[in-house]
């Protein structure tokens, strides 16, 4: 292994899991299914990265949002994304205010709905690049700037994106470098019946659920600290990087499909949340280290925003979750070492 594991971070993670364990299931006293999104989230949190949810309506992917932040005990805020909205809008805007006693004006800066620790962003690909640009930019250097001065954002600082898939008229779809600000692309898909029986069970009765508060901001700083912590086998590491480098064209040792099928593979930065995220899903499995396990486990919502198709693989209707399936089965996680 590239570090070996402290005992009190061995202490820390069980802590944390335990505490993970507790807030999964405030969650699912609101969310039915979507055990798979919610770990995803969690994941994307615990490493400091921030997510893109794609799903239709009615999925609860807003009312996730919400419950994530009450037992979180953080502060939350909502953004409608619309096509007229303004970059000011979000961030915030200076305002000439007089002071009554004195008569002075000064400029004040009022705070927008970015300074939140959770902020969803819904629909944003309803609104132009220039706002598009003002929120990535933010969740980039987490701080915005306005009049000439720069104001840090609260920590944690995360970003949840929704986008419809079914809804093209009238969208600015992300540009693929704007893409790449998430380290997570999450698929939100339909429930089964027996979830969705339970959803309208649900839905349809006087039922408000409590929602208990397990952690708190101060804890998420402290996790995603731990998990910079958490050791990597030097074996992991070549197996994420070696994922990445195969799904780029001009590589080499890339498939014939890759070259037909793939534009631009995905890029270094693939390559460091796959790792971290190979890292943050190993304290929710109970795990002291991370394993390819958890990189291929990882692998789709990293790397599916990532590999930009060729005319030729969309004219054939080949998606980019098919390519990665296909890479995952090529390299097959062999025996930990």
């Amino acid at each position: 292994m590239s570090s070996t594991v402290q005992d009190g971070d061995v202490r820390e993670a069980e802590r944390f899991r335990t505490s993970c364990t507790q807030l999964v299931d405030e969650l699912q006293h609101v969310i039915v299914g979507q055990d798979e999104v919610i770990e995803q989230v969690l994941t994307a949190m615990f490493c400091g990265g921030h997510c893109l949810l794609e799903g239709v309506p009615g999925l609860a992917k807003t009312l996730l949002v919400r419950t994530l932040a009450r037992a979180l005990s953080l502060s939350f805020q909502r953004i409608q994304f619309t096509p007229d909205l303004m970059p000011s809008d979000i961030t915030g805007i200076e305002i000439l205010r007089e002071d009554r006693a004195s008569g002075e004006r000064h400029f004040v800066f009022v705070h927008g709905p970015l300074f939140a620790n959770i902020v969803l962003a819904d629909e944003i690909n309803r609104t132009p690049p220039k706002t598009q640009a003002a929120l990535l930019e933010a969740m980039q250097e987490h701080r915005v700037t306005a009049g000439g001065k720069q104001y840090t954002l609260p920590e944690p600082f995360l970003v949840l994106a929704t986008q419809n898939p079914i809804e093209q008229e009238g969208t600015y779809p992300l540009p693929e470098a704007q893409l790449d600000r998430f380290m997570f692309y999450v698929r939100v898909g339909y429930p089964t019946l027996d979830e969705e029986i339970e959803v309208v069970r649900r839905t349809t009765t006087l039922r408000n659920p409590q929602v208990s508060q397990v952690l708190g901001g101060r804890d998420i700083i402290s996790l995603q600290e731990l998990v910079y912590r958490i050791p990597v086998p030097d074996h992991v590491y070549k197996y994420a990087v070696t994922l990445v480098h195969k799904t780029r064209p001009d590589n080499p040792e890339s498939a014939d499909y890759i070259r037909e099928w793939v534009e631009w593979g995905a890029g270094p930065r693939a390559s460091q949340y796959l790792v971290l995220g190979a890292k943050a899903r190993s304290i929710l499995r109970g795990r002291g280290y991370a394993s390819v396990e958890d990189v291929r486990a990882v692998a789709p919502p990293v790397l599916r925003h990532r590999v930009l198709l060729s005319f030729n693989a969309e004219a054939e209707g080949v998606t980019s979750d098919q390519i990665i399936e296909k890479l995952l089965e090529e390299m097959p996680a062999a025996g930990e070492e």
